[in-house]
């Protein structure tokens, strides 16, 4: 098996396991320690087009970070032929260079702006906030018996020129058309 083969099944694994029954701790920060790991596992199963090239993999926070050291983890991390960056952003700021970008609760009333302004690009638009994936976000993580899930909207993947994978979609709570 070659190494990019391990590699996806190895993360194939470890999305199944976050998705299908991984406890969230009461704590916050337990919960945003698995969701900073499901972004990451996120970005694996995401295809973008190969005219978004570079070396770096931006992941933007919009408005205030409520994951703290928690996302510094993926600083750096591989994914393909790039590495992660991770950018933290006012939820004013406008959303530029960012291949992904995670919308806080904080800067959620800013999300018509932000989906406006990521329109047509290439960029894996994530949110953990109830009905985001129906208001035109990607991924949408949620918390339901003290699990975390996401839902997918395919509709806006398409839109945005993104391919999910089918093993990401499996595991979707929801999958929008």
């Amino acid at each position: 098996m070659c190494a990019s083969r391990r590699l996806l099944a190895c993360a194939s694994v470890s999305l199944a396991a976050m998705c299908l029954g991984v406890p969230v701790c009461a704590q916050e920060v337990a919960e945003y320690r698995l969701k900073a790991a499901l972004l990451y596992n996120f970005a694996l199963f995401v295809e973008w087009p190969p005219e978004d090239g570079g070396n770096t993999l931006n992941l933007c926070i919009q408005g205030t970070d409520p994951f703290g050291k928690e996302i510094d983890a993926l600083q750096g991390k591989p994914v393909g032929g790039r590495s992660i960056a991770v950018l933290r952003r006012l939820a004013t700021e406008p959303v530029k260079g960012c291949q992904i970008v995670f919308i806080a609760p904080s800067a959620i009333g800013a999300l018509p702006r932000v989906l406006e302004g990521v329109a047509g690009r290439p960029v894996l638009t994530v949110a953990d906030t109830p009905g985001a994936a129906r208001q035109g976000v990607v991924l949408n993580m949620t918390v339901s018996e003290n699990k975390v899930a996401f839902e997918a909207n395919q509709l806006a993947a398409r839109s945005a020129g993104l391919k999910l994978s089918s093993k990401l979609l499996r595991l979707a709570s929801e999958v929008i058309q």
